[in-house]
């Protein structure tokens, strides 16, 4: 059996007549046979391969997750980031594995897991640097420069917190139009640092800034961590997939995975050193 793929219109179509509109539990999707998921294609995150399974930080550890819940098989959504949590609470997908930031103004729409994963920021820009650009404050330095940001992503918010300006900021609709947006009207593009450094690999006109300094807001430098987010009406689905996942952070397997999309030891043990309720919170 396929353990991971993309399903069509007409089978989504299906899975929501067969999800009741009561919340959703554990013994009911094993009766289903299947779990929605939703991704936003974004390499190292979460995205689909050519032949239609999924990979990426948030699949490969959900699929492990579900596998210890007996949950065999995930039917997977692609869809733009930001939609990603409109279409959740749509319920055009059971659950979200995207690594978005648990954030607090996330955490008023959904409800997250602890951490699976914890990253810093970076940026994109031309080749050379030519802007000399080492940290997003160095953007709002100087009011003539242009940032892009994927719409729906918070990374908006700290270049917001720097001090860079709603007119310098350019919001484009996935990690794909990125590079051309650099190459042609922006001086930057603001974005997790795995992102960016996937973005620049083996590019001839655009690269990583580094060396790069996250930026510091409310006097802490800004880190982001990434978890899978439920609708908080399926408090039973959340938290046994939430202790099961708790379970499996314990494993080499899981770190494993971590590490083969880059994430350092550093970052992997940082995910465990924060809880879900703190970053709710703000803290």
């Amino acid at each position: 059996m396929q353990f991971s793929k993309i399903i069509g219109l007409s089978a989504l179509a299906l899975a929501a007549t067969v999800t009741s509109a009561a919340a959703l539990t554990v013994e009911e999707l094993k009766q289903q046979g299947f779990i929605r998921a939703a991704t936003a294609n974004e390499v190292p995150y979460s995205y689909m391969q050519p032949d239609g399974t999924s990979a990426g930080i948030g699949p490969d550890v959900a699929n492990q997750v579900l596998k210890t819940m007996g949950i065999e098989e995930v039917n997977w959504t692609v869809t733009p980031f930001g939609t990603l949590i409109p279409g959740l609470k749509a319920k055009r997908y059971d659950f979200v594995a995207a690594e978005q930031n648990i954030s607090p103004e996330r955490c008023k729409q959904v409800a997250f897991t602890e951490p699976n994963s914890s990253y810093g920021e970076g940026l994109l820009v031309k080749k050379g640097n030519p802007k000399k650009l080492t940290t997003y404050a160095d953007i709002a330095k100087d009011p003539s420069l242009k940032v892009a940001v994927v719409s729906g992503a918070n990374n908006v918010d700290f270049l917001r917190a720097v001090g860079v300006k709603d007119d310098q900021i350019v919001f484009i609709q996935a990690n794909a139009d990125a590079i051309p947006t650099v190459q042609s009207r922006v001086d930057a593009y603001a974005a997790t640092e795995l992102t960016v450094s996937e973005l620049a690999k083996d590019q001839a006109q655009v690269e990583q800034v580094s060396p790069f300094t996250d930026p510091v807001v409310n006097d802490q430098p800004v880190r982001n961590y990434g978890g899978f987010a439920f609708r908080p009406e399926d408090k039973e689905l959340r938290d046994a997939f939430n202790a099961a996942l708790i379970e499996f952070r314990k494993t080499d397997d899981y770190k494993a995975i971590l590490g083969k999309y880059g994430l350092s030891e550093q970052s992997i043990a940082a995910a465990a050193e924060k809880n879900v309720a703190d970053l709710c919170a703000g803290k």
